[in-house]
């Protein structure tokens, strides 16, 4: 029994903030029926994005629907607001918060009370002064991005298959990464592999004729498998004519012209920019402590440090790491750490209403997988190293069991089974991105800007 009504308010829906409602929710069950507990999730997008399958839903091995969770399908006893918290007041306990009403109904940001705070908005890409990104870069980190990536890919060569100009079709079939973390890499992997399937459809297009080029500031890619397999990585990536720089920076892309650090200079059309990821500006606007990078200074238990009522995890949050040797350590902002607090956040939050102790948070390594494209890949699982083959197919169990819900682990095995059977699909549904322009023309308008304009090259 908890000791008096709670009302907790989840910021974020993503892996912390929807693990930690679906946890809640179980062990809240009783008194969610009879009032006395209420759960409200405040998050940007009525889903949560299961990101690690990003490059296959890029490649077209997956469906994108399949890639995200439906949070009203799977938090049924949660209210969900569709919204974005800009601010909080934790000393009165009030949240303000925007939603995809509040500039119809002009009455401005809305109150919201609470009195659990859990914050768990995140990261978004952290970009640098870089001439030339804002405008022809795009990121990795939602599912709109991977497919409008696909898409763009595929149009390019389709530019380049009809273009009688040379510098067109070059600077259409040159593609640039930059960051050689997980997203780079196997982002990288993947849309190279199905973009030297897809030549095959074309008359006047090679796998040769792409240029695929990897700028990597560090002097190794994929730090999280080590040394060895990420020097692995490189050769293999460079056995595949991949252009991998590394002690290399994207120095601008401005005029569609991607100037690294080294000199050199590459007409494209195509800059996807996975750099690293900076904490959610939410934080700067709470009030709690931070560290230097901007995180939430956070207890083993998962409490802000120093502050009553207000929770953390994942990316958000400065976890002290107790199974570290170094003093001081934190753990990961990854998905494997966000998976793990959620559930003792949870947990802690229920302890803490009926009052009693909590529970610190203890982690035992499990592992970094990472694929390199169909058949390819590299994991380093519980002190074993594996590459090629093995390690794909890792990579497909381990985040196969990691998926939420029944619902999708059927439907990504179905796919992926389809996938083995038939052939790819090739097909650039780029128009998606714009469907009100083919409309617009017919009425006897002309298209908005935002469609004649892509900054990513699309038509």
């Amino acid at each position: 029994m908890v000791k008096e009504r709670a009302r907790i308010l989840v910021v974020g829906g993503g892996y912390v903030g929807m693990y930690t409602a679906l946890r809640l929710q179980r062990q809240l069950r009783q008194e969610l029926g009879r009032g006395e507990a209420e759960i409200t999730v405040v998050s940007p997008d009525p889903y949560m994005t299961y990101q690690p399958f990003l490059p296959e839903a890029a490649a077209g091995n997956i469906s994108p629907r399949h890639v995200v969770v439906p949070l009203r399908r799977v938090l049924p006893h949660c209210r969900i607001v569709v919204g974005e918290v800009t601010a909080v007041d934790h000393a009165k306990r009030t949240a303000t918060l925007t939603t995809l009403a509040t500039e119809e109904e002009g009455t401005g940001p809305r109150q919201l009370t609470y009195d659990e705070l859990v914050l768990a908005p995140g990261s978004i890409s952290r970009t640098l002064p870089v001439p030339g990104l804002a405008d022809f870069a795009i990121g990795f980190k939602t599912v709109e991005e991977a497919i409008g990536l696909r898409n763009h890919v595929i149009e390019q060569m389709d530019i380049a298959s009809s273009t009688r100009d040379p510098a067109i079709r070059d600077a259409a079939l040159t593609f640039v990464f930059v960051g050689g973390g997980y997203a780079g890499v196997e982002a990288l992997g993947e849309l190279e592999d199905m973009a030297r399937y897809t030549t095959r459809y074309y008359h006047n297009i090679q796998a040769d004729d792409l240029k695929w080029i990897l700028v990597e500031a560090s002097d190794r890619i994929l730090p999280e498998v080590g040394p060895d397999l990420g020097r692995y990585t490189v050769s293999e990536l460079r056995r595949r004519n991949i252009d991998v720089r590394l002690n290399t920076r994207l120095e601008s892309c401005a005029d569609r012209v991607a100037v690294l650090s080294d000199g050199a200079r590459f007409p494209t059309r195509t800059v996807v920019w996975t750099a690293g990821v900076k904490p959610h500006p939410l934080l700067a606007a709470t009030g709690l402590p931070l560290t230097e990078r901007g995180r939430l200074k956070c207890t083993p238990e998962l409490t802000v440090d120093g502050v009553t009522h207000a929770w953390a995890a994942g990316d958000a949050a400065a976890v002290p790491d107790v199974t570290a040797a170094e003093p001081g350590s934190q753990t990961a902002p990854n998905a494997q750490h966000a998976v793990r607090q959620a559930k003792l956040l949870a947990d802690n939050i229920v302890r803490s209403l009926r009052g009693e102790p909590l529970q610190t948070y203890s982690h035992k390594y499990v592992g970094s997988v990472a694929s390199l494209g169909l058949h390819k890949g590299v994991a380093h699982v519980y002190g074993r190293k594996l590459k090629g083959y093995p390690a794909w197919f890792m990579h497909r169990a381990y985040h196969l069991s990691r998926v939420p819900t029944f619902n999708r682990k059927a439907r990504v095995l179905a796919e992926w089974t389809l996938s083995g059977l038939f052939k790819r699909e090739i097909v650039s549904l780029g128009s998606l991105e714009h469907p009100r322009a083919e409309f617009e023309l017919a009425a006897g308008g002309k298209p908005s800007d935002e469609s004649s304009d892509d900054p990513k090259g699309s038509s």
